[in-house]
């Protein structure tokens, strides 16, 4: 008779079934997953201040009245076609090496006439974007 006892066999764990489980997860939340969306513009937006900022001589300016006319570097367009704007754009912006576009629009300008304008530069490849804007006087 033989009274030692038997060593248990050891037990072998196969863990491939939950690796693969655990990969097919990680799949399945990468592939879910929503990210953030940003925007193609990039736009400083301003802010009104006491401080005056000097022009810089080497921006383009846009402006944009209430009957929707364009101005750019003061030179009024024939009119406001896309095709007009970015060509004007493409004049104003000759010898410059990136410069901003500052937007003055008229407190009365249509939203969709910014929106062009912004449309035009960024087809062109610009985002350096700024809007000019006057110190609110307080009574």
């Amino acid at each position: 008779m033989n009274f030692r006892k038997e060593k248990p066999e050891p037990v072998n764990l196969d863990i491939t079934p939950l690796i693969d489980v655990v990969f097919l997860l990680l799949i399945f939340f990468m592939v879910s997953t929503t990210f953030e969306h940003n925007s193609e513009i990039n736009i400083t937006l301003p802010s009104s201040s006491k401080e005056v900022t000097e022009a810089k001589p080497d921006a383009v300016n846009v402006g944009l009245d209430a009957q929707g006319n364009v101005y750019i570097n003061d030179n009024a367009l024939v009119n406001a076609q896309m095709e007009t704007i970015k060509n004007a754009l493409s004049e104003a912006l000759v010898g410059l090496n990136e410069p901003p576009i500052i937007i003055s629009a008229d407190a009365d300008a249509s939203h969709q006439s910014v929106v062009k304008v912004m449309d035009a530069a960024r087809q062109l490849g610009l985002v350096r974007i700024t809007f000019a804007t006057q110190e609110i006087q307080e009574e």
